[in-house]
């Protein structure tokens, strides 16, 4: 099975078994759409019973565990789904998870090097490129006018860098 990182868990909420849950996520209220989680590197399934939120957290309550003591052992784990569970984006829309790792390569089909972080703006994404080999960053806004083809299942980006873009 796949597993998708959704949150960090940052610690418990009172005494009765919540988790204090960081979205990964830029829709917070997904985590009202979920049934089934895994907690901790060892995905032990728990069943959602209640969420709320809290200045940009949210609280989850679950239905294995009753006390604090239960969940004290997934502090500072991450909360995963199914990779089936997962929302579908809208065309021409990723996540990031997809985006990270992808081979880069220009219009002429020179290798660039590979994406390994996504930085997140109001006005647009801006993906990281390492270059292998000289481990040089570039900073590739991910807008069509510079990222003309996105290939998920083949990890390949195409990318129509400007003058200076890439030095």
């Amino acid at each position: 099975m796949d597993y998708i990182k959704v949150g960090r868990i940052t610690n418990t909420h009172g005494i009765k078994g919540e988790l204090k849950v960081f979205p990964l996520t830029d829709n917070l209220n997904r985590f009202d759409d979920l049934k089934i989680v895994y907690l901790g590197n060892n995905k032990e399934r728990a069943e959602v019973e209640e969420v709320k939120y809290h200045k940009g957290f949210a609280i989850i309550k679950f239905k294995e565990f009753d006390n604090i003591n239960q969940v004290l052992r997934f502090k500072d784990d991450f909360l995963f789904i199914d990779a089936k569970d997962k929302v579908q984006l809208p065309k021409d829309h990723y996540f990031i998870f997809d985006i990270v790792d992808c081979l880069v390569y220009d219009t002429k089909g020179k290798e660039i090097g590979i994406v390994t972080d996504v930085l997140q703006y109001a006005s647009n994404d801006v993906y990281v490129v390492k270059d292998q080999e000289s481990g040089k960053e570039y900073l590739i806004p991910a807008v069509k006018k510079f990222v003309v083809d996105i290939d998920i299942d083949n990890k390949r980006l195409i990318i129509d860098p400007i003058e200076g873009m890439i030095e």
